[in-house]
């Protein structure tokens, strides 16, 4: 069966309403039937009044997409010929690839798929899952066949949350399809919202590979200064300022040190590596920078307890504040944040750890972390504090603003480098 759809008759279904999906689903929704897709209902509810709890869209983004509903209800689906699935691809407890979010959105799909009907995949997967896990399962569900009674296609996701800056329009689109007549349709769909352009690969594998290397680079890379960063310390150098006098140079790569968490890039290389390691290679340098990085909360406490100790500070029932919890800055997007191993770690000598993050949701950093995040701290209460994250808020306290939340003699301890050098005990 030859592919008939084209991309004036296209109504379109977004499966899931995140960073990810809800721009998606508004960019489409502007210039084509829409139904964006959650089975949040309270997320729906926020949607349809206009809010997007996690800053992306603004109110009147959502305003002008005005083709576009949002449902909980699969059954608002069906009418939809062409789906893209954008749910969230974690890892386990075990650091494992969990792929249970994407096979039930794709079991959703397959009992609503039509002949004709066109499947994209944007979420993070290993090279191979689309066609491996995606469309057996699709074929299970509706009893069609791909390439004869639907089509597949993967476009890889690149939302950045929290940057205004490149937003989904002005980022270049990577798109494949399962046929070639399936690879030009899709190309041209996402044309119609991406004005950056996009590139057309050979294959579905290929589009899944491009993904899942963007990420892992950069932590391998962050990995580096990290152990940098672990080098310099023992030598009293201080670490910026090394990279500083390296940036120098044209072709010097400016990454800086931190904990690495989030959606993707404390994520991703794990979904390559355990594809690599099912196919019989150990990768070496992937999972070396994982562990490094892995580490780096571990390694923040213990610089700050070092740093106590050598004042002469009791550390057991002491007092530390810690300024950040999302994983970036300027985002409420606590997704594997890794300032929660610099907490945990903290309080594994009985210190008590109070947190400030004038982002994030409290209710989510309870129900997901078991923090309650303060929306005041108390002055002169602290016997250390620690900048996680580098919000706008805390660069706008400046030191002063800052030291006014410790004691007399508090430790003041920069992971990311908000501060100068000289206004602070320590930093990364």
């Amino acid at each position: 069966m030859q592919l008939m759809l084209t991309t004036d008759k296209v109504k379109i279904g977004i499966i899931g309403l995140g960073y990810v999906g809800l721009p998606l689903a508004v960019e489409f929704g502007r210039i084509r039937p829409t139904v964006g897709f959650d089975v949040n209902a309270e997320r729906i509810a926020e949607l349809r009044a206009g809010r997007d709890n996690t800053r992306e869209v603004e109110t009147d983004e959502l305003a002008r997409a005005i083709s576009l509903s949002c449902s909980s209800n699969a059954a608002d689906l069906q009418n939809c010929n062409v789906f893209i699935i954008t749910v969230p691809t974690p890892i386990d407890q075990y650091k494992r690839p969990d792929l249970a979010p994407l096979q039930a959105a794709t079991r959703t799909v397959g009992r609503l798929l039509k002949r004709g009907d066109v499947v994209v995949f944007e979420s993070t997967v290993y090279p191979g899952a689309t066609e491996e896990v995606c469309v057996p399962l699709l074929a299970k569900e509706s009893g069609l066949l791909l390439n004869e009674d639907y089509f597949v296609g993967y476009s890889p996701e690149r939302i950045n949350p929290g940057d205004k800056q490149h937003r989904l329009p002005n980022i270049l689109k990577v798109t494949s399809g399962s046929t070639p007549e399936a690879a030009d349709f899709i190309d041209d769909l996402y044309r119609l919202i991406i004005t950056a352009g996009t590139h057309k690969t050979s294959s579905i594998r290929v589009a899944e590979a491009a993904k899942v290397i963007e990420n892992t680079q950069r932590d391998v890379n962050i990995a580096l200064v990290n152990e940098l960063a672990l080098i310099f310390n023992r030598l009293g150098i201080d670490t910026v300022e090394v990279l500083e006098a390296a940036g120098t140079k044209w072709n010097f790569l400016p990454f800086r040190p931190g904990l690495v968490g989030g959606h993707c890039i404390g994520v991703d290389p794990y979904y390559l590596t355990h594809k690599a390691q099912e196919i019989g290679y150990h990768p070496e340098v992937i999972l070396a920078g994982r562990r490094i990085n892995d580490s780096m909360g571990r390694y923040v406490a213990e610089r700050v307890l070092k740093l106590m100790l050598q004042r002469r500070m009791p550390v057991c029932d002491s007092r530390v504040l810690v300024l950040g919890m999302t994983f970036k800055e300027n985002c409420p997007d606590l997704r594997n944040t890794r300032v929660i191993d610099l907490i945990r770690e903290l309080q594994g000598y009985s210190i008590s750890v109070d947190v400030h993050d004038p982002w994030i949701d409290p209710a989510e950093a309870q129900r997901e972390y078991g923090i309650q995040s303060l929306l005041n701290p108390e002055p002169a209460s602290y016997d250390a504090i620690v900048i996680a994250v580098a919000h706008d808020q805390f660069r706008e306290l400046g030191a002063a603003g800052i030291r006014a939340f410790g004691k007399d003699n508090s430790i003041l301890y920069d992971v990311r480098q908000v501060l100068p050098v000289h206004e602070v005990d320590g930093r990364l």
